[in-house]
């Protein structure tokens, strides 16, 4: 309880000695973070989107997804400074951070698009829309939901890597975590890790808040009316979005 105390009253006296401030250490945690997921949605959401609507490249881009969640973010880091230079430690960061966040949001994007009844597809052709308006029109507003649960996790995910650029000297909020172990400062090391799930348990509550608020009224309110109702392939989308395993669809 010493140490939980003495960290706490680190964080709020300000005094944050030969380290960055904690203003500071977290608006750069999150400037990683934001331009990470950036980077990451610019070149997963357009091609989740077009496997979902095109069916095209599905298994393709669930065994890149695979691989992507498998390399070791901290390794990746460490290998990339070597090969791009001491004088690249941010770009060797933001590619690693950018590879952590593709998976995610890839997934969200194209099961977005597939737990989509298809019926509603078939009825936007049979009206005469073009493939264009269907796409805006109809999939992505009814895929956002899904989408913004893959941004969710892919932010979350990369906000807690990120502290791990304070070990290549880019700073943030690892920088408590990782030089307070040498100097033998567990307040300031505990408190680093607080501010740490603080700040991710803050971010997820806007992001589930925005969740919500993506979804189309009539969905909502008719998911409030027969809450009962969701299909096993929208259960199955929700998962992959978030990147948990889920059990194969049954066979009749």
């Amino acid at each position: 309880m010493n140490l939980l105390g003495d960290a706490i009253a680190w964080i709020f006296s300000g005094d944050s000695g030969q380290f960055d401030s904690i203003p500071l250490a977290i608006g750069i945690q999150l400037l990683y973070t934001a331009v990470a997921v950036l980077i990451a949605g610019a070149i997963a959401i357009p091609l989740g989107w077009f496997i979902g609507h095109t069916g095209k490249g599905r298994e393709t881009a669930v065994a890149i997804s695979g691989a992507a969640r498998a390399i070791p973010s901290f390794g990746l880091l460490i290998l990339l400074t070597l090969l791009l230079g001491v004088l690249h430690k941010p770009e060797a960061a933001i590619i690693s951070f950018v590879v952590l966040a593709i998976p995610s949001l890839l997934a969200g994007a194209y099961t977005g698009f597939e737990a989509i009844d298809r019926r509603v597809i078939d009825a936007g052709r049979s009206m005469g829309m073009t493939e264009s308006q269907i796409l805006w029109r109809i999939e992505v507003p009814l895929g956002l939901p899904l989408l913004a649960g893959g941004i969710r996790a892919a932010t979350l995910q990369v906000l807690a890597t990120v502290t791990i650029a304070a070990y290549i000297g880019l700073g943030g909020l690892g920088q408590y975590i990782i030089a307070a172990i040498p100097l033998r400062r567990f307040d300031i090391l505990i408190g680093g890790a607080i501010l740490v799930a603080v700040l991710a348990l803050v971010i997820d509550g806007l992001f589930a808040l925005l969740q919500h608020l993506v979804v189309p009224r009539g969905i909502r309110a008719a998911g409030a009316a027969q809450p009962q109702r969701r299909s096993a392939r929208q259960r199955r989308a929700e998962a992959i979005a978030v990147g948990a395993p889920t059990a194969p669809p049954a066979t009749p």
